[in-house]
């Protein structure tokens, strides 16, 4: 066949030109993430060639081998794992399938170029070589098949896919019986990477802990292999340059902190720290190590619709899937790392897996030994943990709205914010600080923790000294239902139904709820207002929770709360949200404009009917302002507001 031209998808060009401009301090980051795409082939061989064993046939020694050579200036990582065919070169090295990418690329302004480490957020680390590479070309065969695949590139927009015997440059020694050779031909600036001490210090430092052996060969030596001794018929030499063994088998004691730390940079295929670490061996019944990390910032793809954890699974140390949707909940999907069975079997097929029991009871070990670790760092230091669960804390309480046989622990793990805190605050603390005479638990929900501090619905409460948790993330919307109560508490929602806080002792004690009575009558008030807003609103009355704003919004006892109804309007494409609720107006009785308006009314002759339904609707809009809804007639408001001033300027002397 001919030479096929493809261009990068617009986020691989994005990304390019971001690594052309070095976005990586230490370049040598490339070299990691070439051998872990090749290690990752080996462990997919290993597993196919469990139910297909002819893919290895002669070549069960699975690895990866660096080469140089300094006359060409090249630089070759090559693996015989599992290999790409035309389509999935094509797929792989021409596009960005990692979800969140875009929307990451979108965001980064030219001042992002010189920000460290940001490729690694959502692991297209390949694309890294282009930092010190002028040149990449890959040659591919997979396994079971015949042909093989010459790919290449300048990093300038578009690549070459050409089958290897129509190829016109074909590096030495051409593509392998089965995996991948990448052959990166350096820019002038980068001699460093041809040198053997220092590709030695690099896989030391970042790869020693690969599962499969690493082996630096030379050409031209002595032909003795320096590992075995043994002759080698082509001339060349190969040193093993890392120890070769499953990190998470070795003691724990053996294994150093920056060991764990680069395991989890090739497990999650990221560049941040973890913030924690869980390795351990579970025996008895049913035996596994697991190896997990929590992130100490987002991957990308953590709010994903598919929602998939990336956790991979092994079975005596082969690797089998990391696509197993049963090993974890999908509000844990924010951990990395791997779990190793010693239980499960290998000659099966990921479906059957799906439903083995053994995989269940794994996965119930799991979520316990999480959470107990989550409620061990909260208990150790607050701030640390008030730090990942700002980080987390959204994904995690999906599980309160999914999985009751956790709810307890989970909830006992949650953190808010509240009116009452500089910082976070549990549920357990929330309940301990309450009020005398307190009996619910009550929150608003909204958008902006900030915006949502100064509602109106919270006057009342504040004055009372009451604190209320302002809970920002959709899924609060959905959990609270579920759990309805905490302690024997019931969780209420300030912007639903009326608030009676006549049994709940005032913050100042010399203030008291005697002035309930001797509020001024607006009955006349808002039976006009009612009547003037029939088509708009359930209901207006005078309001219990409003101590210096005129007005506010809410909703009735069973109706949906108001910012839940507004993001379901946000999701739907007519922008409408099937039956949706009208409001409660309330109005504070004991705001001056509206006790002028209650005693306007009042007197003979006091306002007109024209006049009520202007005011009417004004304040109506101004309370819909409030609770950050869109005015529904922007022109109308506008005149009935110019109107309010024009008339009032009248009677300035």
């Amino acid at each position: 066949m001919s030479q096929e031209q493809h261009a990068f998808q617009a986020e691989v060009v994005r990304l390019l030109d971001i690594v052309a401009h070095s976005l990586y301090s230490n370049k040598e980051v490339f070299l990691r993430e070439l051998i872990s795409n090749a290690s990752d082939a080996c462990d997919k061989l290993r597993y196919a060639a469990i139910t297909q064993p002819d893919l290895i046939d002669g070549d069960a020694d699975l690895g990866i081998t660096l080469s140089i050579d300094k006359a060409a200036r090249t630089l070759t990582v090559a693996d015989n794992g599992i290999g790409m065919n035309h389509d999935e070169l094509v797929e792989n090295l021409g596009t960005i399938a990692h979800s969140g990418t875009a929307a990451f690329l979108g965001q980064l302004g030219e001042e992002s170029r010189d920000q460290a480490n940001l490729i690694g957020q959502f692991g297209v680390g390949f694309y890294s070589a282009f930092m010190v590479a002028n040149q990449l070309t890959v040659l591919s065969r997979k396994a079971g098949e015949t042909e093989a695949w010459h790919w290449q590139s300048d990093g300038k927009g578009s690549f070459t896919v050409t089958r290897i015997e129509d190829a016109a440059d074909v590096p030495a020694g051409g593509a392998p019986e089965h995996g991948t050779k990448v052959v990166v031909t350096l820019s002038k600036d980068y001699d460093e990477f041809l040198e053997e001490l220092r590709l030695r210090q690099i896989v030391k430092t970042y790869s020693d802990h690969i599962a499969v052996p690493i082996l630096l060969r030379r050409a031209g030596g002595t032909g003795e292999s320096q590992e075995t001794g043994d002759e080698d018929s082509a001339g060349e030499e190969d040193t093993r340059l890392n120890e070769a063994s499953a990190l998470w088998s070795r003691p724990k004691g053996d294994i150093t902190e920056d060991q764990y730390r680069e395991f989890y940079h090739h497990v999650g295929h990221t560049f941040d720290d973890p913030w924690l670490t869980i390795h351990n061996r579970q025996e008895g019944v049913i035996e596994y190590t697991n190896l997990l990390f929590i992130p100490s910032t987002q991957p990308l793809d953590l709010f994903d619709p598919s929602r998939r954890h990336r956790v991979k699974l092994y079975v005596r140390r082969v690797f089998v899937s990391d696509e197993n949707e049963e090993l974890l909940p999908p509000w844990l999907r924010f951990l990395r790392g791997i779990v190793d069975s010693e239980d499960l079997p290998l000659n099966i097929s990921r479906e059957m897996l799906q439903h083995n029991p053994v995989l269940g009871k794994i996965r119930s070990g799991l979520v316990k030994r999480v959470l107990a670790e989550l409620k061990q760092q909260a208990d150790a230091d607050a701030a640390n943990y008030e730090k990942f669960w700002q980080t987390f804390g959204a994904v995690l309480k999906e599980g309160l709205y999914e999985d009751g046989a956790y709810r307890d622990d989970l909830l006992s793990l949650a953190r808010f914010r509240a009116t009452s805190a500089e910082g976070l605050v549990s549920l357990t603390d929330y309940v301990a600080a309450m009020r005398p005479g307190q009996s619910d638990i009550y929150y608003l929900t909204g958008d902006d923790p900030q915006a949502m501090a100064k509602s109106p619905q919270l006057e009342a409460l504040r004055k009372h000294g009451v604190s209320v948790l302002l809970l920002s993330d959709p899924i609060d919307e959905f959990w609270i239902p579920v759990v309805g109560e905490f302690d024997g508490k019931t969780l209420r929602s300030v912007t639903r139904g009326d608030v009676d806080l006549d049994a709940i002792t005032p913050a100042d004690e010399t203030d008291n709820n005697a002035d309930e009575a001797d509020a001024p009558d607006i009955s006349s008030l808002t039976a006009l207002f009612k009547l003037a807003l029939e088509d708009a609103v359930k209901d207006v009355r005078a309001s219990r929770r409003l101590t210096d704003s005129a007005v506010c919004l809410v909703a009735d006892e069973g109706d949906l709360d108001m910012h839940i109804e507004r993001l379901m309007r946000q999701h739907r494409p007519d922008g409408e949200a099937a039956g949706t609720a009208k409001r409660i107006l309330e109005l504070n009785p004991r705001h001056p404009l509206i006790t002028q308006l209650a005693g306007a009314i009042a007197e003979q002759g006091g306002l007109g009917q024209d006049a009520v339904a202007d005011i009417a609707n004004l304040l109506l809009d101004q309370a819909r302002i409030l609770e950050g809804e869109a005015v529904p007639d922007p022109i109308a408001f506008a005149q009935r507001l110019t109107g309010a001033l024009a008339k009032g300027l009248t009677q300035v002397p």
